[in-house]
C-alpha cells in the first residue's frame, strides 16, 4: 500500500503591511505564536530588537519572573515593530500596551494585532513620555516597562523618572541604548541614582540592560 506523504507543519500567519513598504522582518521567539514573522516597517528611527538579543532578554525576565507571565501588566512606550511587545502577550501577559507616535507604524501594529487576535494588547498613538506622565498621574502600575527608543535623544535619561512611578514593588524595567547604563559610583548621573542594573549586554553598538529600582 503507497505510504501517504507526511503532513507538512502549519506555516505561521503572515501578517499584512501598511504604510511604507518593510524592509525585513523578526519573528517572535517563544509563547503561543512563537516563530510568527512581524514585518518591520523602513521608518525613520525604527530599529527592532534583534532576535537573539530579544531571546537573551526574555530569558532574563523568565528568571526574575519565575516564568509566570499570567498577572503580567506590561508597558511597551517607544513600540515601533512591537517586537518587544508582541513577545510579552505570545507569552501570556495579561496586558500589553504598546506606545507610538508614528502613525504607519500604528497602522502595522494593528494590523499585526488583529492577525493574532491579540485581545491582551492595547495599541495607543501619542508620545511616549507625555502617556508615561498621564499613566503616572492616574496611579497607573506596571510589572514590566520596555523602554527601547531613538538613540541620541535623551529618551532613556527622561523616561527612566517617570518609569519609578509606574512600577510595581518588584517591577522590572528594559532598556536599550547607545551607552552602558552601569557607571561608577561618583560618576552615576541623577537620572540612574534611583535604579540597579540587575543584568547587562552589548550586541555590536547596542547596550541592553534589565534594570529594578534599588530597595
Amino acid at each position: 500500500m503507497p505510504r501517504k506523504p507526511a503532513s507538512k507543519p502549519a506555516k505561521p500567519a503572515k501578517v499584512p503591511v501598511h504604510g511604507p513598504q518593510h524592509s525585513h522582518q523578526v519573528r517572535i521567539i517563544g509563547g503561543s505564536w512563537k516563530r510568527t514573522p512581524l514585518p518591520v516597517l523602513s521608518a525613520s528611527g525604527l530599529r527592532p530588537t534583534p532576535d537573539r538579543v530579544r531571546e537573551t532578554v526574555f530569558n532574563w525576565i523568565n528568571h526574575q519572573r519565575d516564568a509566570n507571565w499570567s498577572n503580567a501588566q506590561v508597558l511597551d512606550l517607544f513600540a515601533g515593530s512591537g517586537a518587544l511587545g508582541f513577545e510579552a502577550a505570545s507569552r501570556g501577559a495579561q496586558s500589553v500596551t504598546m506606545v507610538d507616535t508614528v502613525v504607519p507604524v500604528i497602522q502595522q501594529l494593528e494590523a499585526i494585532k488583529q492577525k493574532l487576535k491579540a485581545e491582551n494588547v492595547q495599541i495607543m498613538r501619542g508620545d511616549a513620555l507625555a502617556v508615561a506622565q498621564s499613566a503616572a498621574s492616574r496611579g497607573q502600575r506596571y510589572d514590566l516597562i520596555f523602554l527601547d527608543p531613538p538613540y541620541q535623544q535623551s529618551f532613556i535619561e527622561r523616561a527612566l523618572p517617570l518609569c519609578s512611578k509606574l512600577l510595581e514593588q518588584d517591577g522590572l524595567v528594559y532598556a536599550e541604548s547607545g551607552i552602558a547604563l552601569e557607571f561608577a559610583d561618583d560618576a552615576t548621573p541623577e537620572w540612574m541614582a534611583g535604579w540597579e542594573v540587575i543584568r547587562a549586554d552589548k550586541a555590536g553598538m547596542v547596550h541592553f540592560h534589565l534594570l529594578k529600582r534599588k530597595v
